[in-house]
């Protein structure tokens, strides 16, 4: 990210006031830090142990922690909130990710599993947990999907079936393109206890007990993040691994899951921004002189981006309030990912035919950002949400209605 590249900007964000304005400053002179870092990683994806060091490979573990364990205060500034909120966890999520989304993903900390600590844990079960991923680098993973199941949550086949003797339970199955999986400490899984839906249940596990089984996927994007495949060979769980253990069954295992993909969505589109922003800038980088239909080009895309930087804004803040509205979520997550994938597009375009070979770090982002699509549901999935959230008159707010009319609301269009 070169100074030029700060200077022929595409997209003027928002600028944030007060506690708020001073984190994305540090963000975003952090995040200047990845690019390099995040070529090496694309070639070795164990390479992160090199770049510990760097602040901005330490703000996803303190920001995802909560504040009693969370770490890293040598090197964040004291701004930089443990336990973030969505709004938060966004706006960083945004910079890092234009500095480079592998790296980003590859960085330690509890990633997903820490929304699904905060809806279903009890003390005890924090605990457990944050004592484990706080410690200097670990990592976590969120297992749900499945092979040939993929993520339908109600069709998990992963089994917990009880214990010999009555004492606990055991976990058998597998789980397929977990983020880290090889290489966590501890996390969270997805399995059937009893049919139907509210036989599903989240359980902690520690990647050290018997029974646990994982390996590498060879991928061709976002290779630091390390895509795995576990195995759980009768893996002894405890009883009180059980998140949830004490509520109903309608309020434990598959609201997890709900609760933890509602709340890192949008971070998900965040990714997919920040990666758009920067292809957009790097073409600027490359050509400052560019002017007519193609500067036109650009600075639309830009434009695009702008409107949905603040629909994502409102979308965590509503999230955050206890009042989310699943449809905009939706909207937002499948905007962004093409946009995204847009972006890369015209940037490879306007840099000519060999654009990609001439620019390696081009090439990289052209295949990180097709992994947006996959996460957190497919596009397809999300346009039915979209629908439903028009056809019953709940995606809109107020002031779409009435400040818009006839015209396409971004998210949707």
């Amino acid at each position: 990210m070169s100074e030029s590249g700060r200077t022929a900007s595409a997209y003027h964000p928002d600028t944030y006031g007060g506690r708020a304005g001073e984190l994305e400053h540090f963000l975003r002179e952090a995040a200047r830090d990845l690019r390099g870092p995040g070529e090496e990683l694309d070639a070795d994806p164990d390479a992160v142990s090199r770049f510990l060091h760097l602040p901005a490979v330490r703000v996803q573990q303190h920001m995802l922690t909560p504040a009693r364990y969370a770490g890293g205060g040598d090197l964040l500034p004291s701004f930089v909130p443990a336990e973030a909120s969505c709004a938060e966890w966004i706006l960083a999520a945004e910079w890092l990710a234009y500095g480079d989304p592998g790296m980003t993903l590859a960085s330690p900390g509890p990633a997903l599993s820490t929304a699904v600590l905060r809806a279903l844990a009890d003390e005890a079960q924090r605990d457990w947990f944050f004592t484990k991923t706080a410690d200097w680098p670990s990592w976590a993973f969120f297992a749900l999907t499945e092979p040939e199941k993929g993520s339908a949550a109600t069709e998990l086949t992963t089994r917990l079936d009880a214990a010999p003797g009555g004492d606990g339970w055991v976990l058998t199955g597998e789980k397929m393109y977990i983020g880290n999986g090889a290489h966590a400490r501890a996390g969270v899984v997805f399995c059937r206890r009893a049919p139907g839906p509210w036989g599903i249940e989240a359980v902690m596990v520690d990647t050290g007990d018997p029974g646990f089984h994982a390996e590498t996927l060879p991928i061709i994007g976002l290779r630091g993040a390390r895509i795995s495949r576990l195995r759980f060979d009768g893996m002894y769980i405890p009883p009180e691994r059980i998140l949830g253990r004490d509520r109903p069954r309608s309020r434990r295992g598959l609201q997890g899951a709900l609760q933890a993909m509602l709340w890192f969505r949008p971070s998900v589109a965040a990714f997919a921004l920040g990666a758009g922003r920067a292809a957009c800038d790097y073409v600027l980088e490359q050509r400052p002189a560019l002017a007519g239909a193609d500067r036109a080009r650009i600075d639309g895309l830009a434009d695009r981006m702008r409107r949905l930087r603040r629909l994502l804004h409102e979308v965590a803040v509503e999230i955050d309030a206890g009042s989310p509205n699943t449809f905009r979520v939706s909207g937002v997550k499948m905007r962004a990912a093409h946009l995204a994938e847009d972006a890369t597009m015209l940037a490879a375009r306007l840099l000519g035919p060999a654009s990609l070979v001439e620019h390696p770090w081009l090439d990289k982002l052209y295949r990180d950002v097709r992994a947006f699509e996959f996460m957190e549901g497919t596009g397809n999935i999300h346009r039915r949400g979209v629908f439903q959230g028009l056809l019953r008159d709940d995606y809109l707010t107020p002031r779409d209605r009435d400040a818009r009319p006839g015209r396409a609301v971004e998210g949707v269009m």
